[in-house]
């Protein structure tokens, strides 16, 4: 099966499984900035997991919004873009991916640095760690990236080597429905696949805005499962921007990706 094949079943069906991962894992008693780091700065890689992911992916800077960030993605000139899923031997790759609303969310924050500048940034199911870098890279004060996939945060420190970077810290954990963290802004990326999951980023969205006052920025390429839910009805878009391309045929005919704000009502705040 090619990973085009693969690819689909990622985006459709295995996705279930990575949303009862984010929905079982539940995070600790506190979203403190030490205790949840998982890596660190200087902190070496297993040198088998680095060689692994360095053999079987592609350094890239094309075919996505964000061409000043390079990343290793799996592409058509790598061998898992041909092989059967079930050889990969770490598990489902989502952040090998680069999704679309990670793309807008990181085209934003580029073109508006004032957004993130001199502030403590969540990315929130960061993948491949693209919106964290352009987080960094935008002059944010403090960046934490969290995915519950550990893979994902070797490959974000491949990254972050990649574009001269030092590794931000990462966090492994499942950190919803966890006490709300004091951020300035939270970002997240193609988020929005399985109901149950988009309940709990709801709630505990809700929770970090009526606590903190914290912001919210959501992208979203406008898939179902993200429309049709109640927490449509309290987003103000953003921008939007046209896929390239290459994305486009990727995602099986999604033209664009939006950055929306999250601005749940007042009623709803105290849910």
């Amino acid at each position: 099966m090619a990973f085009r094949g693969w690819k689909w079943l990622l985006l459709l069906g295995r996705q279930n499984t990575l949303a009862k991962e984010w929905r079982s894992r539940r995070g600790g008693p506190s979203l403190c900035w030490k205790r949840c780091c998982h890596w660190s700065t200087g902190k070496p890689l297993d040198p088998e997991v680095r060689a692994f992911l360095e053999e079987n992916t592609e350094v890239t800077n094309s075919g996505h919004l964000t061409p000043e960030i390079r990343l290793r993605l799996l592409t058509p000139r790598c061998r898992f873009w041909r092989e059967k899923p079930d050889l990969w031997p770490y598990g489902d790759p989502f952040w090998a991916i680069y999704w679309p609303g990670g793309q807008a969310l990181s085209r934003y924050i580029l073109d508006n640095p004032r957004v993130v500048k001199g502030r403590s940034v969540l990315d929130l199911g960061s993948g491949c760690g693209a919106t964290a870098i352009a987080a960094v890279m935008s002059g944010a004060s403090q960046v934490l990236a969290n995915d519950i996939d550990p893979i994902a945060g070797m490959a974000m420190i491949l990254n972050c080597e990649l574009n001269h970077l030092n590794p931000f810290p990462i966090t492994i954990k499942n950190i919803i429905n966890s006490e709300a963290g004091n951020w300035d802004l939270i970002v997240l990326g193609d988020m929005f696949y399985d109901e149950q999951l988009a309940d709990g980023l709801h709630h505990w969205l809700q929770k970090c805005i009526r606590i903190h006052q914290t912001e919210v920025l959501i992208g979203d390429p406008g898939r179902h499962q993200f429309l049709s839910h109640s927490i449509h009805s309290q987003l103000h878009k953003v921008i939007e921007y046209s896929l390239p391309e290459c994305t486009r045929q990727e995602n099986y005919g999604l033209t664009s990706s939006i950055v929306w704000s999250y601005q749940p009502s007042n009623s709803l705040d105290h849910s």
